[in-house]
């Protein structure tokens, strides 16, 4: 069998207990820590707590945001399955006014107005997406409390694109495309609320930047600490910029070889060599954040394309290297690898 939506959805279903269990103990989990900010004084300096009381778990801010994300969409999409208490009192403490107030006056400030871009904005807006787009009570309350960091954050990537000239391709969080395709849902939805500015600029921003790409030169990755594929992520936000027949053609000019499995290293999933250390265990998550963009890449081309079952089997090689340690494994895995496995299994 294919390793198609249904078969992900039904391994996700067996999952789900065990990922919101190492997502709810991660995001209240304040030690160890990463603190995140511009010191413009000799100190002292706040806790990350301080500054990031609803967002101050998993050791850094964006991994935070992203597991609050996992908690919420599995809550949402296997509510007979989710500890349902104990996932909703969790995030009714977290996701307050007055918290999220206080990581708005973190982002407000001018020193900061790099800080987390674009990858833990794009995190932020993919988790108010899915709260906003939930008919449930609680839901309806935490995107009223997340709304004005989402609007922040928002207005910040509206005027921050058209002044990037060079896209960031590359296997970490700076990737360009990658925090472009993860505030694109974002993007859709405040477009058909009456505000298209967001959706325009990511548009106007792929285009400019990606349209023309030929021949990507895949056969260089990975690096040695990359959790995202640049070409990956590039080919994943264009699925969703161009309209299908054209972006059938484009993929065929920028990754030529894929119907052939080539280049055979975007194929093969890494090995991961030491799941202690925090940058060398990344490549878990290259493994899963390929394995989605290549199930996400099969789902945009047309039915009957020769790439697609070359792109599912490669998912699902990947998908077995990596699976395993979303828990049970170390903290520099589990603080974050969740995300990807319920991406990779739930999109």
């Amino acid at each position: 069998m294919l390793f198609n939506q249904e078969r992900r959805t039904s391994m996700l279903r067996g999952r789900t207990v065990d990922y919101v269990r190492v997502a709810l103990d991660g995001i209240t989990r304040e030690y160890p820590t990463m603190p995140y900010f511009i010191a413009t004084g000799p100190g002292p300096y706040p806790t990350h707590r301080e500054v990031h009381p609803a967002f101050y778990g998993c050791f850094d801010w964006h991994s935070c945001v992203e597991m609050h994300w996992v908690v919420v969409r599995l809550l949402r999409r296997f509510p007979d399955v989710v500890p349902d208490g104990k996932a909703r009192a969790t995030l009714n403490e977290l996701l307050t006014d007055e918290k999220i107030m206080t990581e708005v006056a973190f982002f407000s400030d001018p020193n900061h107005r790099t800080l987390e871009r674009p990858y833990g904005w794009g995190w932020l807006l993919t988790l108010y997406a899915e709260l906003a787009t939930w008919d449930d009570p609680d839901a309806q309350r935490w995107t009223r409390a997340l709304e004005p960091l989402a609007d922040l954050l928002t207005a910040n990537l509206v005027t921050w694109l058209p002044l990037l000239t060079y896209p960031q391709r590359t296997g970490l969080h700076p990737n360009t495309a990658f925090g472009l395709s993860r505030s694109y849902d974002h993007a859709r939805l405040r477009t058909d609320r009456g505000d298209g500015a967001l959706l325009t600029a990511i548009h106007t921003a792929a285009a400019r930047w990606f349209r023309d790409d030929v021949d990507y030169p895949a056969h260089y990755e990975p690096s040695g600490t990359d959790f995202l594929s640049a070409a990956l992520s590039e080919a994943e936000l264009m699925s969703k910029i161009l309209p299908p027949a054209e972006f059938a053609a484009w993929l065929a000019r920028f990754l030529p070889g894929l119907a052939q499995a080539q280049p055979e290293s975007l194929f093969l999933p890494v090995a991961v060599s030491d799941a202690t250390d925090g940058q060398i265990a990344h490549l878990h998550g290259l493994n899963l954040s390929r394995a989605w963009a290549f199930t996400a890449l099969a789902a945009r081309l047309p039915s009957a394309d020769s790439r697609i079952e070359p792109l599912l089997a490669a998912a699902e090689r990947h998908a077995a290297v990596s699976l395993p340690y979303v828990a049970g494994s170390d903290y520099m895995v589990e603080h974050w690898l969740a995300a990807y496995a319920t991406l990779l299994l739930s999109e």
